[in-house]
């Protein structure tokens, strides 16, 4: 599912289809006056322990950390794998403390298995605090009590659903409030380790599955920025949107938890996790990085992140994140390279790129083909403004539907390489081939507007070149080019075979998915994009 989306009620109302809206609402209007949220007075309170210097991870990176004062060592996660296997690495190797906030996180393979590494590292005696949106928690309810109630976990939803059985009903009576979601990700180890970006947790961002693999991007960090997410993550856990779950969920029996135990090590114990995890562990990635051995990439790096009330509809403008994004980033010169999978940039959107490139500035995109993309709808508020994009001078690359290839083979490059999974997940973008952003904020209306981001600005030129270096060779050869005709119309260019090939229609649609198309982008739900 689109990541960063919700359309609750995004439906045509018929007939027959409103009494039975008018019936929801009134048992909603009479649940709204007797289910209501815990009061937050007695929360437990916590911050970020920083005394870890003498840590397993602490004594690891200090040497790096010492030879480049006020640099932050970066590492990006391209490999789906890898990217699983460090989450597990900082998971075995912390001592003192994890913090963890998430977005989306499936109970499947990789999702139970990192749940079962949070509590061995608890059982350890490391203190885990989890936090996560509790748009996607749907059925995890008995696995997040039972995680609570070890003595050294905590776990906390940010915008509950009073409801937990029928959820649907909180947006009828607390729409504005559960339209807000905690998009932002990190996964922090003994404040000296973090990883950052755009995977949530679950099998389709780590090569673990075979339905849609996500083209993803993190990156993990050493160094002074770590301090900045320890301090985001405290922002976020004492938050008047965090709820801890002990109000909230019903208290799981020893029986239920034990049940629970049972679940997860046969998972554990099952052929395809066996296999997983094998095909991860011929890495070296966790003896480099407790060897120190690493090629970081050192650069200034900078935290951006929204204020943690605008879940709540509360933030200032200056705290924003589109406008400390501004900020931090600067004012393109020559060139931008943005990778979005849900692109929509909005009217204001296409008039700010159309300027960027009246004074110059070379503006290309990758995102999401319709082929590709998993929300429909998303695509439609793209595809709407996809003419004016061109009119403009933007050169426009649509990421095709790649083929399924082998579980062995599969990698998760984020920039559509020949192996890359089959729908772009990714958000960065590259500016004058001097700074790289790389986080969770997608290109559109609900990240500016009703989501709570996080990223990194790095000052990397290396970084930065290789995201042009995918423009100008990889991207080109998975991806169709979008193209304007002398009389107005869109067309597609592929590379297929060694030859150029065109297309009139959008490529991998019907008729019926256009006409679709066309009808969704004519609906006003753009804000909610």
């Amino acid at each position: 599912m689109h990541d960063s989306c919700t359309f609750p009620l995004a439906r045509g109302l018929s007939v027959r289809v409103f009494p039975r809206l008018l019936a929801a609402l009134v048992v909603a209007t009479s649940l709204s006056g007797c289910v209501n949220l815990p009061p937050l007075e007695n929360r437990s309170v916590s911050t970020a322990i920083t005394d870890t210097a003498r840590t397993t991870l602490g004594r690891a990176v200090a040497p790096l950390v010492a030879l480049h004062p006020a640099k932050s060592g970066i590492y990006t996660l391209r490999d789906a794998r890898i990217a699983f296997d460090a989450r597990v690495v900082l998971t075995q190797s912390a001592q003192r403390t994890l913090d963890v906030q998430y977005y989306i996180w499936r109970n499947d393979m990789t999702g139970g298995l990192l749940f079962e590494g949070l509590r061995d590292a608890a059982d350890r005696g490391v203190r885990v605090r989890l936090l996560l949106d509790d748009n996607n928690t749907s059925g995890l309810d008995p696995v997040l009590a039972a995680l609570d109630a070890h003595p050294n976990i905590e776990v906390r939803l940010f915008n509950p659903f009073a409801i937990r059985s029928w959820r649907w009903l909180g947006y009828l009576t607390d729409f504005s409030r559960l339209n807000r979601r905690m998009h932002s990700k990190s996964f922090t180890a003994d404040n000296q380790v973090t990883i950052i970006g755009g995977r949530n947790i679950g099998d389709a961002y780590f090569g673990a599955t075979n339905d849609v693999l996500f083209a993803d991007l993190d990156v993990m960090a050493i160094g002074p920025v770590v301090a900045g997410v320890s301090a985001e993550f405290d922002r976020y856990w004492a938050s008047d949107s965090s709820y801890p779950v002990q109000g909230l969920l019903t208290p799981v029996t020893d029986v239920q938890s034990a049940n629970l135990r049972l679940a997860a090590m046969a998972m554990e114990n099952s052929p395809p996790a066996k296999a997983y995890i094998r095909a991860v562990k011929e890495s070296s990635f966790e003896r480099e990085l407790l060897q120190g051995a690493l090629p970081f990439e050192w650069a200034e790096t900078q935290i951006v992140s929204d204020n943690p009330d605008k879940g709540l509809g509360k933030a200032t403008p200056e705290g924003q994140f589109t406008d400390k994004l501004k900020r931090a980033i600067g004012e393109p010169k020559d060139e931008v390279d943005l990778v979005s999978p849900y692109f929509v940039p909005t009217a204001s959107g296409v008039d700010s790129l159309a300027g960027m490139v009246r004074r110059g500035v070379k503006i290309n995109v990758l995102t999401n083909a319709f082929e590709a993309t998993d929300v429909a709808v998303v695509h439609a508020g793209y595809a709407k403004r996809r003419k004016a994009l061109l009119s403009a001078g933007i050169t426009l690359y649509e990421l095709k539907r790649l083929a399924q290839i082998p579980a062995a083979r599969r990698s998760g490059s984020s920039l559509g390489d020949s192996t890359s999974g089959s729908s772009l997940h990714a958000k960065t973008f590259a500016v004058d081939r001097e700074r790289v952003f790389i986080g969770s904020f997608n290109f559109d209306p609900r990240s500016a507007r009703l989501n709570t981001e996080l990223g990194f600005v790095i000052e990397s030129p290396a970084l930065a070149q290789q995201i042009d270096d995918a423009f100008k060779n990889r991207v080109p050869l998975n991806a169709y080019e979008a193209k304007l005709a002398e009389d107005g119309r869109v067309y597609w260019l592929e590379h297929k075979e060694g030859a150029l090939i065109r297309h009139d229609i959008e490529p991998g649609t019907t008729l019926w998915q256009r006409f679709g198309m066309y009808l969704m982008s004519l609906l006003p739900i753009e804000w909610l994009l």
